[in-house]
């Protein structure tokens, strides 16, 4: 018995070395439009983009698929961003005046960000000007100077402090106090006033010894570093807020808190200039708001750019976010969704060159990134390869698919096109193309469908690092909604002055919160999809090449069939439009199937070969025929007690009795349970031995599982259909095997229905129009009535079966009829197999033995081995609510790694979390950002690039020691 023991409990080593060839979990990359933007920068020599974060997180940009990814120690906001231009280096400043010197390195032929130094001002107390040398106080700009070698920092004192940027300390004797600026200034204008804090710095193109400063109070000064006096002083009056110097070095520029600008003219001698130029407030003449920043650029055919963001009417627009851009008589004010953080222009820079020729602007807003052509009449804007904002409307689900045929492909790719055609005329494409992939292109295609609040379902190019756009499906269209009346109010706005453009995508208002979302299938062998939304619309798409004018059937499944005491106090269902309706190219609604009552679809599964849909919601489950348009099955899950699922989730008139009597049953319920489980001594023991158990380095001890405590039959909401299913399998009997439809509820039911569907003759495509018709086979509760997550069935050979077309289409191996089938029931506390058609169980894991785990998403994934590329095994990948990741053997159901992969505090993240049949994964980290992550050794997505670097002359590597 001893000698049996140890042989278990060891690990077989043959198995642990192919355990590492199937798994290996990796974050790779994130997708989507970086959280909570706060800092951009440019690199215009290797044409590089950066965006930092107020979490303190560095991304830096260039081709598609070139990537960069650093984050500081704390998690600070990082204020502004500076690259020393052309040596892939940046300078970041952080909200607590510390700076940090990034590098981006190559290894192995790769390049990588690294953090290589850091500067920490001194925080002791004192004032700028005081006897003795000022102190550095909070750091309020940063301007890098003489070829990115010394970088100026302006302070909040009005002092201004040089840094020698390759070793990141101050320069000594070369700080310039605010009272050695006074001492140029006339008399009358000191007037016992201080200047404020440093604003604005900007350096002369063409002389590098030369600064512009710009004080709070409006005082301009340009300072000659190598004399250390004053060139010339403008006594401007009105609060600073930015400065641009014009190529030539001739004409500045500054913008105000009154919401004016004012250009100054440098060639008016040493003596102080006390008026502008030109002053205009060009939204005047009533109050506006400040004028946060201004560019100017100039062009060779005379006609230069005044760029600025801000300086809206306060009464009229004070909330708008826009960008104005004015070129000779030419104003557009660019209107847009959400906070502009920063902006800059894509133009030439090299100091040989006369006029700037902007060719691009790119405007960083809180929740997404526009860029306009800047060259091409109108300046429309250009497609983004990547940074696009996932979450332009709200995202509500999201599914994956897999190895998608190059014909479907091209077909999608070629509807996205249509849907946004480029300007004939224009001729820039994506100006941000610094360094080169490396990545191997993608064996073979992947699409990540999200769905929306507004009812769009956004189709994204998910095969390799960059996520880019292909193709947007609107259902709203098919409804009758109050968006119709907004539109014609935003048009009519169109014509008033500001000559506002609406800009970007971002829209954070829906305007039905019925059109949500909910569950989106697409066959890929067919081009066939389903929609499934919050009013319980359930959408069945066909993919169209040609525009087309067609009316939708509208078919109605009530759920509740006929039963007597229900009244639903949710929303209304939608009224859908009547007669025919045009549809662009792309996917075109076919059939609408409407559930009564319109509560939110929670499950939907798609059958292109028998042309059948199922649904469920909270009250039942229904089966459709969308060939014939007709419904094959309605059954209601509800219990009796089951009231709250009739209030829906937009309800506002729950009742409080209901409430507070659920409230108190769920404490008396937790004290009684807590008691049992503190009578239960071993409970611990068992835990730590299962969490042993579940460790890669010793996997065959058999575990040592808690009891699970059942739940009570009238617990709300127990009706909830979970999943849905469909399969070719036996269930009547062993000899005869026939099409099944599978459901399973909140409340631990699981209901199979044998299905008559007539088949199609040999070699077409279309069935025979008799109807389908449903007989229930087997129901099987599950004892501690736990939520069902997911069913699958299992051939004899103990593979999932291969979805529809695969298998006759000779795209996957066709199951094994032979062998006894089983069904894998994934709960939301334990997987169980039971064998087919006699439904007993045969084998089980209890993933309760962790105190508080429950599974929240599970799939069947395959693992192909990087050492053989013929072997694979398909296992069970499962995520928890504590943000763990399990993987289990099929059928055995044997552990096999365990990872933590989620914070379980992140509930958003654990709830959107998507599997991929190759044992990838997708989840939210932020509303605007998916992480991928990868638990196959074989499958994983990662950033591989380089960037050119030149490195300057008189710039030795060894200057620059290692960060520590």
């Amino acid at each position: 018995m001893m000698k049996f023991r140890f042989r278990r409990q060891g690990a077989d080593p043959q198995r642990e070395k192919l355990k590492q060839e199937l798994f290996a979990f990796n974050k790779t990359v994130e997708h989507g439009f970086p959280n909570q933007p706060s800092a951009l920068a440019f690199d215009p020599e290797l044409r590089i983009m950066a965006i930092g974060t107020r979490s303190g997180a560095v991304k830096i940009y260039g081709a598609p698929g070139v990537e960069f990814t650093g984050l500081h120690r704390d998690t600070t906001t990082v204020t502004q961003m500076h690259f020393l231009p052309g040596q892939g280096r940046l300078l970041t400043l952080l909200d607590d005046s510390s700076l940090h010197l990034w590098e981006i390195l190559h290894h192995d032929g790769c390049a990588h960000l690294e953090e290589a130094l850091s500067f920490q001002p001194p925080s002791r107390p004192g004032f700028d000007g005081a006897s003795g040398p000022p102190s550095l106080t909070r750091v309020t700009v940063v301007l890098l100077v003489a070829a990115g070698d010394m970088a100026a920092l302006g302070t909040e004192g009005g002092s201004v402090f040089f840094l020698d940027v390759p070793t990141l300390t101050l320069l000594e004797g070369q700080t310039l106090g605010p009272d050695e600026v006074l001492r140029s200034v006339p008399d009358d204008y000191r007037c016992g006033k201080a200047l404020g804090p440093v604003e604005a710095l900007e350096g002369h193109l063409r002389d590098p010894t030369k600064i512009l400063i710009g004080y709070s109070r409006g005082l301009l000064v340009i300072w000659n570093q190598a004399a250390q006096c004053a060139d010339h002083i403008f006594l401007g009056n009105q609060q600073l807020e930015s400065l641009c110097w014009e190529r030539s070095g001739s004409t500045l520029v500054s913008s105000h808190s009154d919401g004016s600008y004012a250009i100054w003219s440098a060639d008016t001698g040493s003596s102080p200039t006390t008026q502008p130029m030109v002053a205009t407030t060009p939204y005047g003449p009533f109050p506006c708001k400040a004028i946060n920043k201004i560019l100017w650029r100039n062009c060779e055919s005379g006609g230069h750019f005044i760029i600025f963001s801000g300086g809206m009417p306060r009464a009229s627009y004070g909330d708008r976010h826009c960008v104005s851009v004015l070129q000779a008589e030419t104003l557009v004010t660019l209107d847009f969704t959400s906070r502009i953080i920063d902006f800059f222009t894509v133009h030439s820079t090299r100091p040989e060159d006369e006029f700037d020729q902007p060719q691009a602007l790119a405007v960083l807003l809180e929740e997404e990134l526009v860029v306009l052509d800047l060259q091409t009449p109108g300046w429309p804007a250009v497609p983004a390869p990547y940074l696009a904002p996932l979450h332009s409307s709200a995202i509500t689900c999201s599914a994956h698919v897999a190895n998608v045929p190059a014909k479907l492909w091209a077909r999608i790719v070629s509807a996205g096109e249509q849907q946004s055609p480029q300007p004939a005329s224009t001729a820039l494409s994506w100006p941000i193309t610094g360094g080169r992939n490396l990545a191997q292109e993608p064996s073979q295609r992947g699409l990540l469908l999200t769905g929306h609040e507004d009812g769009t379902v956004r189709f994204w190019d998910a095969s390799g690092v960059a996520l880019r756009p292909l193709y947007k499906l609107s259902t709203a269209g098919l409804f009758q909604t109050d968006c119709e009346h907004a539109d014609s109010l935003a048009q009519a706005a169109e014509d008033d002055w500001p000559p506002f453009r609406k800009v970007g995508c971002f829209d954070p208002y829906s305007d039905d919160p019925r059109l949500g979302v909910q569950k989106v299938v697409l066959c890929k062998y067919t081009a066939q999809m389903v929609v499934a939304g919050t009013a319980g619309q359930v959408l069945v798409l066909e993919l169209s090449d040609v525009p087309s004018e067609q009316a939708v059937s509208v078919s109605s499944v009530d759920l509740l069939q006929d039963r007597e005491g229900f009244t639903w106090k949710g929303h209304e269902r939608l009224s859908p439009r009547t007669g025919p309706l045009p549809w662009p190219t792309g996917f075109q609604p076919r059939v609408l199937v409407q559930c009564l009552p319109p509560a939110a679809v929670t499950a939907v599964t798609l059958h292109a070969e028998w042309s059948l849909v199922a649904f469920g919601t909270s009250h039942g489950f229904g089966l459709f025929d969308y060939q014939r348009k007709c419904p094959v099955l309605a059954r209601c899950t509800l219990h009796p007690n089951d009231s709250l699922a009739m209030e829906g989730p937009l309800s506002r008139v729950k009742s409080l009795k209901k409430s507070l009597r659920q409230s108190f049953r769920r404490i008396r319920k937790s004290r009684v349970s807590g008691k049992k489980r503190a009578a239960n001594a071993n409970s611990k023991e068992a835990n730590a031995q299962l969490a042993e158990q579940a460790c890669p380095h010793d996997v065959e001890m058999t575990p040592v599982q808690r009891r699970i405590e059942p739940r009570s039959a009238d617990d709300s909401l127990s009706g909830v259909v979970r999943c849905l299913y469909f399969a070719d399998t036996f269930l009547r009997d062993a000899a005869h095997h026939g099409p099944t439809m599978w459901a399973g509820t909140n409340s631990g039911s699981v209901f199979a229905y044998a299905l008559e569907v007539p088949t199609a003759v040999a070699g077409g495509e279309k069935r025979p129009e008799r109807a389908v018709e449903a007989v229930l086979g087997k129901e099987v509760q599950l004892m501690h009535r736990a939520p069902v997550v997911a069913i699958a069935v299992l051939d004899g050979r103990g593979r999932p079966l291969p979805e529809p077309y695969e298998a006759s289409r000779d795209l996957a191996q066709a199951p094994d009829m032979q062998g006894g089938h089983a069904v894998l029931i994934a709960s939301e506390e334990q997987f169980k197999v039971f064998t087919l058609p006699k439904v007993s169980a045969k084998t089980k894991f209890k993933l309760t033995a962790h105190e508080g785990c429950r599974v929240r998403k599970v799939a069947l994934a395959t693992f192909a081995s990087v050492a053989c590329e013929d072997y694979a095994e398909t296992c069970l990948a499962c995520l928890t609510n504590l943000g763990d990741v399990h993987v289990f053997s099929v059928p055995g159901l044997r552990p096999q790694v365990h990872y933590s992969c989620i914070r379980k505090e992140d509930i958003s993240g654990i709830a959107s979390c998507v599997f991929t049949r190759h044992g990838q994964g997708f989840y939210l980290i932020s509303p605007s950002e998916f992480e991928r992550f990868s638990l196959s050794a074989r499958n994983i997505t990662e950033p591989l690039c380089s960037l050119d670097i030149s490195w300057p002359g008189d710039a030795a590597r060894a200057r620059y020691p290692t960060a520590t």
